[in-house]
């Protein structure tokens, strides 16, 4: 298999996740950074079409290889790809804005600089910040700078001279607020360029030291009473908070630190990478490792960190790691999180470090097989969508069902290697609850079927998915703990309203994407076990509604009861039979007994 065989093989088994794609060139080069809501949806594009634009076909060409970021959201995407560029400057990401040059935010080199944005940059002294690929974003960076901050908008000659001449008169502009009026000495040149030190600050994105810097001027001026320019601090700072708008890819809460996560599987062993600076992810990498020895987890942190951090030019005095053990790095200081900001982007490494794997893993299915397995792709999404540590092939969904408390029935519904296997189906009949308790259904038939299971020795399910959402999931986790059974069985529970899946210890609920395989393995599950728990329900029902009229009689038993219902269909048409037919059918005694109670409902 050539390289341009592989590189289309890789960008086949790309997940349908939100992200950001680089592509390489023969070099190991980063050519092109790029973000993407669907990452197989927008990459596959480059591949299967003729670009009119010679730039794109240019690019295309030079590809050799790409890697790949998955991200929560399409924001994530979007600042991430914004800081990749920063820091990689492809040449691509330059070349294919058409003859168009990316804009930049420039604060000029005169009395009372101004803010505002150009593409044209000139060496007059002027300082410029960017260039920036998103334009809609650095316009919201500038509305919240002019919203925050007292700047001129004005193209006057604010000269000191000037300014003395009194020409000037301060505009609308001042009469609002959004200007201190300079041009009519209402503001120094001093008090002008500490509001823009603070604006500098924002626009090289050290948001972290701006809000430190806010809270220590904030208290300052609270000591000294001065208390509306604590105020208008506090103001600032809150400003900036919903700007920034809580990314799990740009945080305020975080300084400098690297994060690096190593996974051990028996095969292989593999890695995810990432520099934080001043709570931005400059630098994410995954990829798969060399283990010739099979060494200790601990052991390829401390091999794997240094070389990282070389390569990466970073100067993190801590590491955010995968492992509790302590590690003994020369330079830097391991920590391993279990709550927080650190957490979650720990969190993301490893979710990184499972779509590798799963990337790998589609790859070999389409080496040896030509044919798309989708069943056993559905499976392999779902095991890295839950981070299960294997493929659940065993699956088996829960189900309740009943008429306004009435005959409670529960269905269990099994897969294996992602189709249905109906003959391991059960139904369970309710015996313990009364009324329409669906938590107690629940526990009463998880708690039958896996504590039978357990007494057979029977095989456990690789994941239980019980329908119904948070409320159901705790009941069934009740019944499989007091069975012993809470660290075989791996349960999620299904909300129905958005399709969420709940994981036990998990405050946030995780949502598929609306067009993985996974998702639809989860709603072939959902109704299949609907279905099947419907179905019985129904069943039992009319089966109870048959025998509610004439166990009334006594002397009439089910037997007899199903013969006549076999033979009338209804009691309407019971009613009016030729007495000595029923006779014939039951014997004379019990059709008297069943003539005699007609007539009681007669009179």
């Amino acid at each position: 298999m050539n390289s341009k065989e592989q590189l289309l093989n890789k960008v086949s088994t790309l997940p349908h996740n939100p992200g950001v794609y680089q592509f390489l060139d023969l070099q190991g080069q980063i050519i092109y950074v790029g973000k993407a809501i669907d990452l197989k949806k927008r990459v596959s594009s480059y591949f299967q079409k003729d670009h009119h634009d010679g730039k794109t076909r240019t690019l295309v060409k030079a590809i050799c290889d790409m890697r790949f970021t998955v991200v929560e959201n399409e924001l994530d995407a979007l600042l991430l790809e914004n800081n990749l560029i920063k820091s990689y400057r492809p040449r691509y990401n330059v070349l294919l804005k058409d003859d168009k040059t990316y804009p930049w935010i420039v604060i000029k080199n005169e009395a009372f600089p101004r803010v505002f944005p150009t593409r044209r940059k000139f060496n007059d002294g002027s300082t410029y910040y960017g260039p920036y690929p998103n334009v809609k974003q650095m316009h919201q960076l500038l509305d919240l700078i002019r919203e925050l901050f007292q700047l001129r908008t004005c193209a006057l000659d604010l000269r000191p001279e000037k300014i003395e001449q009194q020409k000037y008169k301060v505009c609308l502009e001042y009469h609002i607020g959004k200007c201190a009026g300079p041009c009519q000495s209402h503001q120094t040149s001093t008090q002008y360029e500490q509001t823009l030190q603070t604006v500098r600050l924002l626009l090289e994105g050290k948001n972290y030291s701006l809000i430190q810097q806010l809270k220590k001027d904030m208290q300052a001026h609270a000591a000294i009473h001065a208390y509306e320019a604590a105020q208008y601090c506090k103001q600032l700072i809150e400003a900036l908070g919903k700007y920034q708008a809580k990314s799990m890819v740009v945080s305020d809460h975080t300084q400098n630190f690297d994060v690096c996560y190593v996974e051990k599987t028996q095969d292989d062993a593999w890695m995810s990478f990432m520099v934080i600076s001043e709570g931005s992810i400059v630098h994410a990498y995954t990829s798969k490792v060399s283990d010739p020895l099979n060494a200790p987890l601990e052991n390829l942190y401390m091999q794997l960190i240094p070389q990282l951090s070389a390569h990466f030019e970073s100067q993190a005095k801590e590491i955010v790691v995968g492992i509790e053990t302590p590690l003994l790095l020369a330079h830097s200081k391991a920590v391993f999180p279990k709550i927080g900001e650190k957490k979650h982007l720990l969190e993301m490494a490893m979710n990184n470090v499972r779509h590798a794997q799963l990337q790998v893993k589609k790859a070999e299915m389409n080496k040896s097989t030509a044919v798309q397995n989708a069943p056993m792709q559905a499976v392999l999404e779902l095991q890295s969508a839950l981070a299960l540590a294997k493929a659940p092939l065993h699956i088996e969904c829960f189900d309740n069902s009943n008429l306004q408390g009435t005959n409670p029935v529960s269905a269990c519904v099994v897969f294996k290697n992602g189709v249905p296997s109906k003959a391991d189906y059960r139904h369970f009949n309710v015996k313990s609850v009364v009324g329409p308790d669906d938590f107690s259904t629940m526990k009463e038939a998880v708690g039958r079927r896996y504590s039978r299971l357990k007494a057979e020795g029977s095989p456990l399910p690789d994941l239980v998915i019980i329908d119904g959402g948070k409320g159901q999931l705790g009941a069934a986790l009740e019944a499989i703990e007091e069975i012993g059974l809470q660290k075989e069985l791996k349960l999620v529970g299904l909300a129905k309203r958005l399709e969420e899946l709940y994981k036990p210890g998990f405050s946030k609920s995780l949502i598929l994407s609306r067009r993985s395989l996974a998702l639809k393995l989860v709603q072939q599950l959902r109704d299949e076990a609907h279905r099947f728990g419907l179905s019985h329900h129904r069943n039992r029902r009319s089966k109870n509604a048959i025998g509610s009229e004439l166990d009334e009689v006594k002397g009439l038993g089910p037997k007899t009861i199903e013969m006549l219902y076999h033979e009338f269909k209804t009691l309407s048409k019971m009613q009016v039979a030729d007495p000595e037919l029923v006779a014939k059918k039951i014997g004379a005694a019990k059709a008297k007994l069943l003539f005699d109670y007609f007539k009681s409902l007669a009179d």
